[in-house]
């Protein structure tokens, strides 16, 4: 099994919960309520803030930010939305992914099949 790698330079919560063989790269940012699963690598300069559970086996490619609120005039702070990302996607590079805007809403990914 490879080990879980975080990069020095990256700033990872200790409540987030990081899969085994992991990969978060430099200048990261990964907040307090971010689940990552097994397997997945997270390249530089990636923000994932708020409540987000990202499955197995992902690539989120450089500057990626997921997580953060809506581009939405009408979102209100105090909605408790997430994003769920399931297994074997790949995001690329810049991709920005919001949470939902209406309360207990979700922006999903698929599960990708092969």
């Amino acid at each position: 099994m490879i080990e879980t790698k975080v990069h020095p330079t990256a700033i990872v919560d200790p409540s987030a919960k990081i899969g085994a063989s992991t990969e978060i790269g430099p200048f990261s940012i990964v907040g307090s309520q971010v689940t990552i699963g097994d397997k997945t690598i997270v390249q530089s300069h990636v923000v994932i803030e708020g409540e987000v559970e990202i499955g197995t086996g992902n690539f989120i490619g450089h500057g990626a930010v997921i997580g953060a609120p809506p581009q939405d005039v009408s979102f209100s702070p105090e909605r408790k939305t997430k994003v769920e990302i399931g297994n074997h996607n790949i995001i690329r590079e810049y991709c920005t992914i919001h949470r939902g805007t209406a309360e207990a809403s979700a922006t999903k990914l698929v599960i990708r099949t092969f």
